[in-house]
């Protein structure tokens, strides 16, 4: 049973991390992803299979599925500044005295 709390402490922990907000930023940059993935997959690989070798697959397989999710964001982020820029090209307006919108 010890080792089923250790592997939920770092199920917890992991979850922990990997939900930290973030700034969006659409620069293509997955790094934080991978190497929170990364660090993650190698301590649940480690401490369920007891072995270094258990740790080495979590840590690639957590690597891989952290650059995945990484894209991902990076992808919703340029769509949200792409839609976010488009939606501010008719924010600024003045109405003037025939009822006519102008825009700046």
């Amino acid at each position: 049973m010890k080792s089923f709390a250790k592997i939920a402490a770092a199920a917890v922990i992991a979850l922990g991390a990997g939900t930290v907000t973030a700034t969006a930023a659409c620069n293509g940059d997955t790094s934080t992803e991978t190497v929170l993935g990364a660090g993650s997959g190698a301590l649940v690989g480690g401490l369920a299979s007891h072995s270094i070798v258990g740790a080495a697959v979590g840590g690639v397989a957590g690597g891989l599925i952290g650059n995945s999710i990484g894209h991902s964001n990076n992808r919703a982020d340029c769509r949200r500044a792409a839609r976010y820029s488009s939606s501010r090209h008719h924010e600024a307006y003045y109405i003037d005295r025939y009822g006519r919108r102008h825009y700046y």
